[in-house]
């Protein structure tokens, strides 16, 4: 996932906080005043005397002639690289950001980190926000956390549906709201993972839980960060998971708590480019999957042939990495 610092030097105690509440992930601040930032909340500082070390995991290069790519190609192998110009044309970034990760670049608006996010498709790693505008930081922030990686999206077509009995079903509730059109990707195997829908909506049973994927048993696989995979059984407090929406655009999430419980189950079956598809869910009215419109709908509801957006990938997993391997999953 991208990520967004914010450079406080000088000492601005102000647009610390702000960043601590606006979510960055880090802060640049002069030497001697990583303990002033804890006073105000945890998170990294970057410093010379930082948790990450200015100078050792984190360097500033500014670039000056083409010759300097190689350079910052190879420091990016072992250290994060804040690159620096006044002149882009001097040496594209779109060069360094084909043939390297490591990459942040500084941006002092909002426009200038959505364009940096998203040269070539994949954009630099991170973002230095380098502005004391405590508005502009905000909408920084928000642009970088709002740039997730998008996920391809499919349609499949249900084949059946049919109850299977007893078993332990996982809620995941997060520390966010999710809307109509949102969920988790929850499947069998990871090969094929289905957008299960958040309880986002009003119904006549229970209160709407905006906050919650009912996902399926302890089993299942869900998509995390950073392109890996968990199992349900394995997630605990304060781990980051996706919300997907139907477009397939992510954001992460933190898991407040899981609830399991023993419930009755349903398994799906669905078909999707010739190849069978599974996921199991809770047997209940208030659990649904995504339609390709974003509208969800109840797995009770389910007919042959509907229609329900899933993500399917080629390559196997091993400890919830994609890895190139043959593995088949029944």
């Amino acid at each position: 996932m991208k990520k967004v610092w914010v450079k406080v030097v000088p000492w601005d105690k102000k647009l610390v906080t702000t960043a601590l509440e606006s979510g960055a992930d880090a802060i640049m601040v002069p030497k001697n005043y990583t303990d002033k930032v804890k006073e105000l909340g945890i998170i990294q500082t970057i410093a010379t005397d930082g948790n990450l070390k200015l100078g050792q995991d984190v360097v500033e290069y500014e670039i000056k002639s083409g010759k300097d790519e190689k350079e910052i190609v190879k420091l990016t192998k072992t250290k994060k690289v804040i690159v620096r110009t006044t002149d882009w044309t001097i040496i594209p970034l779109e060069n360094l950001i084909a043939q390297t990760n490591n990459l942040y670049a500084e941006a002092k608006s909002a426009s200038e980190a959505k364009d940096l996010l998203s040269i070539l498709e994949k954009g630099v790693d991170g973002i230095l926000v380098t502005t004391s505008d405590i508005n502009e930081i905000k909408k920084i922030i928000r642009e970088v956390q709002g740039s997730g990686e998008t996920i391809p999206v499919v349609t499949a077509k249900i084949l059946e549906t049919r109850s299977i009995g007893m078993g332990d079903r996982v809620c995941v509730d997060t520390c966010t709201s999710m809307n109509v059109g949102e969920g988790m990707l929850i499947g069998n195997s990871s090969a094929a993972m289905f957008l299960v829908h958040s309880e986002s909506l009003e119904n006549p049973y229970v209160a709407p839980r905006p906050f919650r994927v009912n996902a399926g048993p302890v089993h299942a696989y869900i998509r995390v960060v950073d392109g890996k995979t968990k199992y349900l059984s394995d997630l605990k407090s304060g781990d980051e998971v996706l919300i997907v929406d139907f477009k397939g655009k992510t954001a992460r999430a933190v898991v407040g708590r899981l609830k399991i419980e023993k419930r009755p189950l349903m398994l799906v079956e669905a078909e999707v480019e010739g190849n069978k598809i599974s996921t199991i869910l809770q047997n209940a009215e208030t659990i649904r999957l995504t339609k390709p419109d974003g509208k969800p709908i109840s797995i009770v509801d389910l007919k042959k042939g509907d229609e329900v957006l899933v993500t399917i990938e080629k390559a196997g997993r091993h400890f919830g990495m994609k890895i190139d391997e043959t593995i088949v999953e029944k």
